[in-house]
C-alpha cells in the first residue's frame, strides 16, 4: 500500500471542523504511532484510531506512540514536522506509520491522517529494544 491520507480526515477539513486541525500540542496533538502491518494495514474507511472492533489502528501498534513536536510546519500544503524518536521499542516488526490527532477524550475519537509504509528511512525496522528513529523526508511528511 502506498503512502495515503485518510479520506475522512479530509471530509473534516473540507468541512473545516476542529477536530482535523493539525496545529495542537499535547492533550490536543498530532501524534505518529509505529505499526505492524501484519496486524493493521490502510483502510480508507477507517476514521478512528480506536474504532471499538479487531483490526483498528491501536492493535496493530508496536511501542508508544510519539507526539510530532512543536516544529511542526505548514508550508504550500506540505505538513512537517521534527524528525520522532521512539525509545526502547520492544515487540512485532514495524512496517508501516499511522499519523492520528489526539484529543482529550477517548482513543474511539482520535482522528486518523495519513498512513506512511514507504520512503521512510528507518522502516522496515524489528525492534530490539533500543530507540527507533523516524527520519521524515526533506520534502515533508505528506503534501495535500
Amino acid at each position: 500500500m502506498p503512502n495515503a491520507i485518510y479520506p475522512k480526515w479530509k471530509e473534516q477539513i473540507e468541512q473545516g471542523t476542529a477536530s482535523a486541525l493539525l496545529n495542537g500540542s499535547g492533550v490536543t496533538g498530532v501524534y505518529v504511532a509505529l505499526v505492524d502491518t501484519a496486524i493493521y494495514t490502510y483502510n480508507a474507511a477507517d476514521e478512528f484510531y480506536d474504532a471499538g472492533g479487531a483490526g483498528d489502528v491501536v492493535d496493530g501498534v508496536v511501542g508508544t506512540p510519539m507526539e510530532i513536536g512543536a516544529t511542526k510546519t505548514y508550508t504550500d500544503g506540505t505538513f512537517d514536522g521534527a524528525d520522532v524518536t521512539f525509545t526502547s521499542v520492544t515487540g512485532a516488526s514495524v512496517e508501516a506509520l499511522v499519523i492520528f490527532i489526539k484529543n482529550a477524550g477517548a482513543q474511539t475519537t482520535w482522528r486518523l491522517v495519513s498512513y506512511i509504509d514507504t520512503s521512510v528511512t528507518g522502516l522496515p525496522v524489528t525492534p530490539n529494544g533500543g530507540n527507533i528513529t523516524i527520519t521524515w523526508s526533506a520534502s515533508g511528511i505528506f503534501t495535500l
